[in-house]
């Protein structure tokens, strides 16, 4: 029985190995994590994340050939295979501080693999990595080896949360990358063996280790471009009259160009596409490439703007100030169907807001009111370090009440900004919502989910991103004199 151990139980661990567990019966799967919390959330009925169809996947297999345990060293030295799925956080400090990946914990779990092996193993990387990290590694396994035969290959994970189960059911591709040495080509061929249960083999793509590391990178860095490219055509979309929605619509009928990635909002979030760009960038001014790392750079630059065009709007909507008002934020997670809170539009709207004073009550179907006060307290980039390692400071939340209903988080608002495109929100009783509001009642959309002229004929003042304006914003400047 070939034997498998994942060191991480976070986003991408925990459900990739239990896909590998449902569709390899034959492999035993250990996932392992020195956060015991973590280790027993998932051996219980309520799973530390939220994911649509993982609680089916790992109760099919959890106890038969699924196992999550805190006894890291044991497992990864029964495993034939490590996977390591350790968080690369960006770095807060010294060289590269606010781009470069943090390796600290790739490097800890590197020399533990070292130290407790006793036989030959194939050394995954599946985190998210710097290019050339696989290099980095080898030369940890092999100064340490003890004669023991390591290869390192890297599987880079392309998972949208959200729809996290049926990406790994029905990936478009895996990618492994491995030295073009027998022995990498042998490695390459019994992980790919794994993923041929049930992907196709021609979705399954070996290439060099180099490689494969870059499309990960590069692959985010296109998506999170496309985004930002419709949010800059949003802006003048509100300055023309044009809508842009009907502009994402005509683009996206270009079969060259096609739909996805084209829905303007406030920004980008998550755990990956800002991370990865930054990283990208990092490594070109690395190679002396300027010219590619800022053009990488402008797709942040202009996500940042979205964020703060969004805030702008907000206040010099209203009466050019929020102090003392009562703001309504539907929505905290990154996007629908995770609670997946890491770079979320909704933390910077919300800065912007307290910054000028507001009372905010923010309502999230999946997300808690501890992790809403946490990332709000918690300086940039922290989120990927160890909880104990982030900083909670309660005088930045004084003015944050999280609520359980949508209607408790608009009664008595000035305005309600919606931050993620969940279903429930556009099926919401807007009528109920504007008789419990302060009038002038203002709508801020900030994910275009809800039928602007319905909302107008109710009597909200609406701004939905990239929509005609109106009359009422139409005549404010687009942004207060700074």
């Amino acid at each position: 029985m070939v034997k498998i151990c994942c060191i991480g139980a976070g986003y991408v661990g925990g459900p990739t190995m239990a896909m590998i567990a449902l569709k390899c019966p034959d492999i035993e799967v250990v996932v392992v994590d020195i956060a015991v919390a973590r280790i027993n959330a998932w051996n219980s009925d309520r799973l530390p994340i939220f994911e649509p169809g993982l609680d089916e996947v790992v109760k099919a297999c959890r106890g038969r050939n699924l196992f999550f345990s805190a006894d890291v060293e044991k497992h990864v030295a029964a495993a034939d295979i490590v996977f390591v799925s350790v968080n690369t956080p960006t770095k807060t400090r010294g060289l590269g501080a606010g781009k470069a990946a943090d390796l600290t914990y790739w490097e800890s779990a590197a020399r533990m693999i070292a130290d407790v092996s006793k036989s030959d193993k194939i050394v995954v990387e599946k985190s998210t990595v710097p290019v050339k990290t696989a290099e980095a590694i080898e030369k940890i396994l092999t100064h340490n080896n003890k004669g023991i035969n390591f290869q390192i290959l890297s599987n880079p994970e392309f998972l949208a949360e959200g729809t996290a189960i049926e990406d790994l059911a029905k990936p478009d591709r895996v990618l492994i990358g491995g030295r073009e040495t027998p022995e990498g080509r042998k490695a390459v061929e019994a992980l790919k063996a794994v993923y041929a249960h049930w992907v196709p083999e021609e979705n399954i793509i070996t290439m060099n280790l180099w490689s494969a590391e870059i499309s990960k990178l590069a692959a985010n860095a296109i998506l999170a471009q496309r985004i930002s490219s419709i949010n800059a055509m949003s802006a003048l979309c509100e300055a023309t009259g044009a809508d842009v929605a009907e502009v994402a619509y005509a683009v996206g009928k270009d079969s060259r160009i096609g739909p996805k990635f084209l829905n303007a909002s406030v920004g980008f979030g998550g755990s990956c596409f800002q991370k990865d760009i930054l990283n990208l960038v990092y490594i070109c001014e690395c190679n002396g490439l300027t010219e590619v790392a800022n053009y990488w750079k402008q797709v942040v630059q202009i996500n940042d703007y979205q964020k703060s065009r969004f805030v702008k709007r907000v206040v010099s909507s209203m009466f050019n100030t929020v102090s003392g008002k009562k703001i309504a934020v539907l929505g905290f997670a990154f996007k629908k169907d995770t609670g997946d809170t890491r770079e979320t539009a909704a933390i910077d709207v919300c800065h912007g807001l307290l910054g000028d004073n507001a009372k905010i009550s923010v309502y999230d179907p999946q997300v808690t009111a501890d992790q809403i006060m946490r990332d709000l307290a918690m300086n940039k980039f922290d989120w990927d370090h160890p909880q104990h390692l982030q900083p909670m400071s309660p005088t930045a939340t004084k003015q944050v009440d999280v609520v359980w209903d949508a209607y408790e988080a608009t009664k008595g608002a000035h305005g309600v900004c919606i931050l993620t495109e969940w279903d429930e929100f556009k099926k919401l009783d807007y009528k109920r919502i504007y008789d419990g509001m302060q009038k002038p009642a203002f709508i801020f959309d900030g994910r275009n989910v809800i039928n602007v002229d319905e909302l107008r004929k109710i009597g909200f003042v609406v701004y939905s991103v990239g929509k005609p304006l109106d009359p009422w914003v139409k005549d404010l400047p687009a942004a207060p004199p700074s």
